[in-house]
């Protein structure tokens, strides 16, 4: 098997995975998919491309994964084509700007940081 990305697949911890769902679900303007096994329930993002290794969900483990705002990995979604159109959603969806829209440089687009409603802390890049 061979990779084509670094990431193949991403959990965001919720504590209260109807509010997770919904604030995701207002922010990108799209509809996660429920995928509930025994002793986890997901809610998946519907831009995934398993095949070529890359998706993730929102996941409620009851308590095996913790929301954190300053500990473990940061993860950046694609805000593609203007994260700006993303940020401009967040705080009306309960979440709040850690990090405004921001350059990384010409080369590499723009960058911000958010806090969703269960205390994440999240990335968002986009070319523009």
């Amino acid at each position: 098997m061979s990779f084509k990305n670094a990431i193949s697949w991403f959990e965001i911890p919720a504590t209260n995975l109807e509010r997770a769902t919904n604030f995701y679900e207002a922010i990108f303007e799209t509809k996660l998919i429920p995928m509930d096994m025994d002793n986890i329930k997901m809610r998946m993002f519907a831009i995934t491309d398993m095949e070529n290794g890359v998706g993730g969900a929102v996941v409620d483990s009851g308590g095996f994964h913790k929301p954190s705002a300053t500990d473990g990995s940061l993860i950046y979604l694609n805000g593609n084509p203007d994260l700006q159109n993303i940020l401009n959603r967040v705080v009306n969806a309960g979440g709040t700007i850690m990090v405004p829209k921001m350059e990384i440089s010409p080369e590499y687009g723009y960058m911000a940081v958010i806090m969703d409603t269960e205390g994440n802390r999240i990335g968002l890049h986009s070319i523009a």
